[in-house]
């Protein structure tokens, strides 16, 4: 029979030496020859008990039938069981104080971890997670110094062991970023639609290596663009927005060619959605998933990624086509404009600062919503880390749990693979 151990704090006040041989059940722990006496001045020294079932009484069956046991209850012959376990005594100058008139104390459905984890209301599991991911055109992975931990991965080695990784842990949805080469940029961004470009070519690489993997792409010019931006810009520094959708429309459609899942507007041109799904059915690729980036902001959070890909602005900022921080409702008239544009999963980006909208959307849209926990909030994690100011591992997974209980089906975060492997127990 196995043993139930329960700890008690032994704080028993006695008249004369606690008898252990006769107290059946009770027997000190190892480290101690220790007994517990009542005294006037002095509160009893707490102490370790185990109480063990196994110890208590013979716990070889005796052949009864059920019929036989019942008999016997009812006659008063009670098997023995562990005692009662003594009522924990306070420390020492505890006030005594009258006992609250509460109906309901909260506090008792947290009172275990078998009881929190049973009440427990937001999951977080690694499939939760999208795995941003950087790829360049050399053989070598290059550190990222402004993103400790990510580098930008060799699209035909690095990258694919990464993946690896990632699916060891149950991670089986990427994103893909490309660093394009300056030579290859130009105003127009046509790179962008290359059907032999990186991405493209990458796409063809990983699912041939693993088929059912979600590669998701990143829908915009920036990369490509020599100017640095998301769109074509005029003369006059104007980001001309129809004329940057039509760029979109077939850089879209070139990605899914390639075998992407889901194609990811991160652009923020109106209507671009909308030709986006339009152009994708209208070349059969009717099964391809668009993911918009609905409420992109103009945010100070993507320092660190724009040194990843080299794409700082060459002049100027984002904020006529990202949304203003400052804003909430905006993100109301972008959710409506996206759903009936055709848009499969709205996207918040940045994440934590934002948790407000994320939760917006998910009360007034029922299509599945994703965060992006960006470069800036994974650095600012990372560098507390190191200078020993958070515990970086709690406080990554309380971000992600975070994330995920402000309404988000889905994560894009750097911190997939390591997150991943927290929740199976890895520790590497």
């Amino acid at each position: 029979m196995a043993s139930t151990v329960v700890n008690l704090s032994c704080n028993v006040g006695a008249t004369k030496v606690l008898d252990r041989a006769n107290y059946m059940g009770l027997k000190p722990s190892m480290n101690s020859n220790f007994v517990c006496v009542r005294s006037t001045n002095r509160a009893c020294n707490r102490r370790l008990f185990v109480v063990r079932a196994s110890e208590m009484h013979d716990d070889k069956k005796m052949g009864l039938s059920d019929a036989e046991c019942e008999a016997a209850v009812v006659a008063g012959n009670v098997p023995k069981a562990p005692p009662v376990p003594p009522m924990p005594v306070a420390p020492a100058g505890t006030p005594v104080v009258a006992t609250l008139p509460l109906n309901r104390r909260p506090r008792r459905n947290r009172k275990s971890p078998a009881l929190r984890a049973a009440f427990q209301e937001t999951s977080l599991t690694p499939a939760n997670f999208v795995y941003p991911l950087f790829i360049h055109e050399g053989e070598e992975d290059t550190p990222i110094g402004a993103m400790p931990g990510c580098y930008r991965l060799g699209w035909r080695h690095g990258l694919l062991e990464e993946v690896s990784k990632a699916r060891d842990v149950g991670v089986n949805s990427v994103v893909l970023f490309p660093k394009v080469p300056d030579a290859l940029k130009s105003p127009s961004g046509d790179e962008a639609y290359n059907d032999n470009g990186l991405v493209p070519r990458t796409i063809r690489l990983l699912k041939d290596k693993y088929p059912d993997l979600v590669i998701y792409t990143d829908v915009a010019l920036d990369p490509y663009n020599s100017d640095g931006h998301d769109g074509i810009v005029r003369e006059d520094g104007v980001i001309m927005n129809d004329e940057t959708v039509h760029q979109l429309c077939k850089q879209a459609v070139s990605q899914a060619r390639a075998g992407a899942d889901v194609v990811s507007p991160s652009d923020m041109m109106d209507g671009r959605v909308g030709a986006i799904r339009g152009a994708l059915d209208a070349e059969g690729f009717h099964h391809v998933s668009i993911m918009s980036y609905t409420a992109k902001y103009a945010s100070s959070f993507y320092g660190p990624f724009r040194e990843a890909l080299d794409s700082n602005p060459r002049f100027g900022d984002k904020k006529t086509y990202q949304m203003n921080p400052a804003n909430y409702r905006e993100a109301l008239v972008e959710t409506r404009e996206d759903e009936s544009e055709g848009a499969d999963i709205l996207l918040v980006k940045p994440g934590l600062p934002y948790l407000d909208i994320i939760r917006l959307l998910r009360d007034n849209s029922a299509l599945p919503i994703a965060a992006y926990q960006v470069s800036g909030e994974y650095s600012m994690i990372k560098a507390g880390g190191v200078l020993k100011m958070i515990d970086e591992e709690r406080v990554m997974m309380e971000s992600l749990m975070c994330l995920r209980r402000a309404g988000a089906d889905i994560i894009l975060t750097y911190f997939a693979l390591q997150a991943a492997r927290c929740l199976c127990g890895e520790k590497r």
